[in-house]
């Protein structure tokens, strides 16, 4: 990942809306929800909640995908996995530092884990 890239996304989440959209999206798994739950769910409204879908949908961290009238928004787990791994990678130079980071400074140990938590 580029340095531009990560700055670019974690500029977006943060910002409030779009961090408590993005946690709601990883939170609703890879099926995602429409526009209308979302909304619902963080009482915002459409108009604003169309602004920070875009900007997510932009910087790559959710996609939408239409369903009739509607859409349907999910998180882009792969995108996130990028930034984690961006900012892991190489932490205190290979030193024990940070015991949480260790344990998910690779893609690979964040799926070791998440596949033991099932």
């Amino acid at each position: 990942m580029e340095i531009l890239n990560a700055s670019e996304r974690l500029a977006a989440l943060g910002n409030e809306s779009r961090l408590r959209i993005f946690r709601l999206l990883v939170e609703a798994g890879p099926a995602g929800l429409n526009a209308s739950t979302i909304g619902e769910h963080l009482g915002m409204a459409p108009a604003t909640l169309s602004f920070h879908l875009g900007h997510l949908s932009r910087v790559g961290l959710i996609s939408g995908m239409r369903e009739s009238r509607f859409i349907h928004y999910s998180a882009n787990y792969s995108a996130m996995d990028e930034l984690i791994a961006f900012l892991t990678s190489n932490c205190c130079q290979g030193a024990d530092c940070l015991p949480k980071t260790t344990l998910c400074d690779t893609t690979e140990k964040r799926r070791a884990i998440a596949g033991s938590n099932s």
